[in-house]
């Protein structure tokens, strides 16, 4: 594979080695010829001969023999030069250390290394990074001090001093690694092209992201859904950057003000299968729970604890999380009697009581390891005087040894079971510093166990639509120079894509609207017509109940009324629809395109109050079938959608269909930039379009 060249190559040239000690070059120089890596190590350095007991050339064309990778740190302005030497010397990947590109203004700059990568196919990580560790081969081609332990978690982060300092923390945890990679630009290799790599990597169990932005968001989760599933699921964990950035600009749609830029990566990482924490704290909880333990056959969980309160609150954490207290079947039940003292609670959570020693311990965690019904162990100690810490922990690591399921393990304290805890975790033992937060974290690696089967993707297809209705309505508003598509305009859009629409007809002034209620069916709500109002019921923009006989008078009360709240809005008539008397539910669909990943659809609660309950889901178009049900199930409101306080059910089928229908409608037109139908009305027997609205670019 193309990546190969940068993991596993067999001659290195280092380009801009330096001599001064504490330099990014003295310090890649130093990591590549003083550690264990076997491949051919070439310093070039126009200023020295020697480096390190290694000679070193005035150029990479002076090096004697081909080059597999190159790692450049020179100054910016003559890094496309050197690149363009290296490829010439061979090089089929390369590392570019060098700042001072895109993130400095330089797009120009940067964009001439991707032509000269593009040119002679070179794979390139970087410019702006900190460099690539893999621990299979002992390759330190960064200017990390830490070279990491060997393990089983591969770490792609977009901040190299982020990467360093997880190497950092993991080392004292004792938590291992396949792969490190800094991105920094992106210019060429991207997370993309890199999960496919790890994907196929036989030394990673486990990835973990730092990411601060992602682009092309569909091919990432089409990517990483094929990952976290099948036969062989590699969880992805990601920690992203930005949480409260405030990209919730000014929006002229519901859909636009609820979708924040962070509301896109949730989005993106729960429609991907990637799982998502917020802290550092919980990233290493989460990676020493993955990489640690097999996967769980189930959610049924056995709390071990000395201690009575940690194990209810653990209890809380676990049954919050989705864990279920397993049940302590007949015969585990007997076999625990025998091996506890009367006092103590053989009933989930087990308290083993204070003065537990590792003995107790030991046959407890025995018996229940082969309990059929138990799928995971928590184990948890507080230490006692009596309490033989670091003897419970060659205990629990013999259990660990001989068992096929997960166990994680808090040993609540501080010096006491400093060394204890140092045990567990030379032995790849799971541990946490609070059992609360092994209980997230078991969540976590249980629910990734229960998505792990393959998924059979339903993509989304109508045929009875038509598309160049709407391609000539979207080229002639283009020509006009016009984006903004009110509801009398959106629902023709809607119409050629057969969305349920009530009926309705637009007129202009008093003269029409009366044989315009007797066409809709002799009683209708008419609503005002204006591209400068966008939200017609906080105008007064809305009258209901108009009949034949009153419909001149209202339609002069309409714009009385509207002229009174917006006198700057141009009135361009009213819209005369049907009155549904139907039972339902209103809900929402709306649309918003994310700069960098794409167009998000959005799903939920809607009418006047969609801001304030803000009871949506959003997931990344294009959508399949499987998505759209995990969104609408995500809803508080789907309770409705099931029949509530003795409702009948309403037609969930109806509105997926919908849902569907947005999605292929945003897939044909990319320049649709924000869309809302609301309210969208779900009843019993189907749904009907109530109020639309559309923007183009």
């Amino acid at each position: 594979m193309k990546l190969d060249a940068i993991f596993n190559p067999k001659s290195i040239a280092v380009i801009g080695a330096s001599t001064e000690i504490g330099s990014v070059g003295n310090d890649i120089a130093k990591n590549l010829t003083t550690g264990k890596h076997t491949g051919k190590i070439f310093l070039v350095n126009p200023k020295t001969t020697e480096l390190y007991g290694l000679p070193c050339y005035p150029s990479v064309t002076a090096v004697p023999e081909k080059i597999d990778l190159a790692i450049i740190i020179v100054p910016a302005k003559i890094v496309p030069s050197v690149l363009e030497e290296a490829a010439k010397k061979g090089a089929k990947g390369a590392v570019v250390i060098s700042a001072g590109f895109k993130e400095m203004g330089n797009e120009d700059l940067e964009n001439e290394l991707k032509n000269i990568s593009k040119k002679y196919d070179i794979a390139l990580i970087g410019p702006n990074c900190l460099g690539v560790i893999n621990t299979d081969n002992y390759l330190n081609a960064s200017f990390s001090p830490v070279m990491p332990n060997p393990g089983k978690i591969a770490f792609i982060s977009q901040s190299g001093a982020m990467g360093t300092a997880v190497l950092d923390y993991a080392k004292k945890l004792n938590l291992g690694f396949s792969k490190f990679i800094s991105v920094g630009n992106k210019a060429v290799i991207d997370e993309l092209e890199l999960l496919k790599y790890l994907a196929d990597d036989d030394n990673t169990k486990v990835i973990a992201l730092y990411v601060e932005q992602l682009k092309n968001a569909p091919a990432l989760i089409d990517l990483a859904k094929k990952i976290t599933s099948g036969h062989n699921p590699k969880p992805i964990i990601a920690i992203k950057a930005g949480r409260t950035v405030a990209g919730a600009s000014a929006s002229a749609s519901h859909t636009g003000a609820l979708a924040g830029n962070d509301s896109a990566y949730d989005a993106l990482f729960h429609q991907a299968g990637i799982i998502r924490v917020s802290t550092m704290v919980e990233l290493f909880e989460h990676l020493r729970v993955f990489s640690h333990n097999p996967l769980p056959k189930g959610n049924r969980v056995a709390i071990v604890t000395n201690a009575g309160g940690p194990g209810v609150l653990t209890t809380d954490e676990c049954v919050a999380n989705g864990l279920r207290l397993a049940p302590i079947n007949l015969k585990t039940e007997v076999a625990l009697k025998k091996a506890l003292p009367p006092s103590a609670n053989w009933h989930n959570p087990i308290d083993i009581l204070g003065d537990a020693r590792s003995d107790r311990y030991y046959h407890t965690l025995k018996i229940l390891a082969n309990d059929p019904d138990i799928d995971s162990l928590l184990i948890i100690l507080t230490p006692q005087s009596m309490t033989d810490e670091e003897k419970i922990a060659e205990m629990i690591i013999d259990v660990k040894q001989n068992t096929k399921k997960p166990i994680v393990v808090s040993f609540i304290g501080g010096k006491m079971v400093v060394e204890a805890v140092g045990a567990l975790q030379h032995a790849d033992v799971a541990t946490v510093n609070f059992p609360e937060q092994g209980a997230r974290a078991l969540a976590a690696l249980t629910h990734f166990a229960e998505n792990t089967r393959p998924i059979k993707t339903h993509g989304v297809s109508f045929r009875n639509i038509d598309k160049k209705k709407v391609k000539q309505i979207f080229d002639a508003a283009k020509a006009a120079g016009k984006t903004s598509f009110p509801e009398a305009e959106a629902i023709r859009i809607l119409s050629a894509y057969d969305f349920p629409l009530v009926k309705s007809r637009a007129v202009q002034n008093p003269a029409e609207i009366k044989e315009a209620v007797k066409y809709v069916g002799g009683l209708a709500a008419i609503k005002i017509i204006s591209p400068d109002i966008l939200h017609k019921s906080e105008v007064g923009g809305i009258i209901l109940n108009v009949t034949p006989e009153n419909a001149e008078k209202k339609f002069v009360e309409l714009y009385d009324t509207v002229h009174k709240h917006a006198p700057k809005a141009v009135l361009e008539g009213a819209l005369v629809s049907e009155m549904i008397t139907e039972n339902g539910a209103e809900f929402i669909l709306g649309a918003t395109r994310e700069s960098s990943l794409g167009t998000m659809i959005m799903v939920g609660l809607g009418g006047i109050y969609v801001e304030i309950f803000k009871d949506v889901t959003f997931g990344i178009n294009p959508l399949m079938l499987e998505d759209i049900d995990k969104m609408i199930g995500q809803l508080k409101s789907k309770k409705i959608l099931d029949g509530a306080r003795g409702k009948k059910p309403l037609d969930r089928e109806a509105l997926t269909n919908c849902v569907a229908r947005l999605s292929q409608l945003l897939t044909d037109f990319p320049e649709i930039k924000e869309l809302d139908i609301n309210p969208l009305l779900v009843t019993e027997k189907g749904v009907e379009v109530l109020d639309a609205r559309i923007i183009i670019e």
